[in-house]
């Protein structure tokens, strides 16, 4: 997809406002905010990650792969500088370079949450029909 095109702005737009949601000391996979967001995949996320600017609210540093491990990137230095960022929100990694999920991972944002920002979780249609 195009990240020019109105669409994928929106994707990415959405795919941010989740990301943002994430609290220090909690990470979300690529593919969590994918399915959250809606309509993209979790390489797009990691692409929408990627193209943050510089000073950026969005914490990207809080999203990881499947296996709780940081993304191998371009250059090592923004490796080092996400895991950095995450220790010093009290996540701890292995000595494989891996999160414990169970312990670390996001459960996501609040069902509410959800339908107050205009995403449509399942069982929403029921809100609306009542």
């Amino acid at each position: 997809m195009d990240n020019n095109t109105p669409v994928a702005q929106e994707v990415y737009q959405r795919i941010c406002l989740v990301a943002q949601q994430i609290p220090p000391g909690r990470v979300a996979t690529y593919g969590q905010i994918a399915a959250i967001a809606g309509g993209c995949t979790a390489r797009m996320v990691g692409y929408a990650m990627a193209g943050l600017p510089p000073g950026s609210a969005v914490p990207w540093q809080r999203v990881v792969n499947a296996q709780g491990k940081i993304s191998p990137r371009g250059n090592q230095q923004s490796e080092v500088r996400q895991h950095s960022l995450l220790e010093a929100e009290g996540i701890r990694f292995s000595v494989e370079g891996r999160i414990d999920l169970k312990r670390f991972q996001w459960s996501g944002p609040d069902w509410g949450w959800l339908v107050d920002n205009g995403f449509k979780p399942e069982g929403a249609a029921d809100l609306d029909a009542s």
